[in-house]
């Protein structure tokens, strides 16, 4: 599961290295800081035939309930009405410095790549009540996420941003591998005395 990631200077910097156009604003008045549902964020995604950076809001609304869908599941996203439609013709890259997840002790854990200053979220969007809206695929966690989650985002190998949202035929292959290996951090570790 992925429910917030952070976004900063950095990150702004290698979206602008890799698209081929920014929407007027975006750099300058996207979010820096801690990303959360609902929240307008940079997504990188196709606009006329270009790999495009622009904003869209976090989350599908919910039929028949209040809240957000904020993920979907690798396994199933093509099979789900909500989602299949996002996936085989919406697909979008989220860029992020890093994401967080919560730990049995209900502890922040911060997750991001050993070899990258910037890791790339695959997900999907569309178009709700005039405005884009995007979720995030996760996928069942690898080794390194294991411990903390069982669920992971769905991380892009920077050769992968463009085939994920132009290529077709390369959906079933990114959907079903395994992400790389993430580090993570703790700002606090909660610690048990023993008497």
């Amino acid at each position: 599961m992925c429910g917030r990631y952070y976004v900063d200077d950095d990150t702004a910097r290698e979206i602008e290295k890799i698209v081929q156009h920014v929407e007027a604003g975006l750099i300058k008045e996207a979010v820096r800081g801690e990303v959360r549902p609902s929240a307008a964020a940079p997504v990188i995604y196709i606009k006329d035939r270009l790999l495009t950076a622009g904003s869209m809001r976090w989350g599908f609304p919910r039929y028949q309930k209040s809240g957000l869908l904020i993920n979907a599941r690798a396994e199933t996203v093509t099979e789900r009405p909500t989602f299949r439609e996002s996936v085989l013709h919406r697909r979008c890259v989220i860029p992020a410095k890093h994401y967080y997840e919560w730990n049995a002790e209900r502890e922040k854990v911060s997750f991001s790549r050993e070899d990258s200053p910037i890791l790339y979220m695959a997900g999907i969007y569309k178009m709700v009540q005039g405005q884009e809206k995007f979720v995030v695929i996760t996928t069942q966690a690898n080794d390194s996420v294991r411990p903390v989650h069982d669920r992971m985002p769905l991380i892009l190998d920077t050769d992968e941003l463009e085939r994920w949202v132009r290529d077709d035929q390369a959906v079933d292959f990114i959907l079903s591998k395994t992400p790389v290996r993430l580090e993570h951090q703790q700002e606090y570790r909660q610690m048990t005395l023993k008497i």
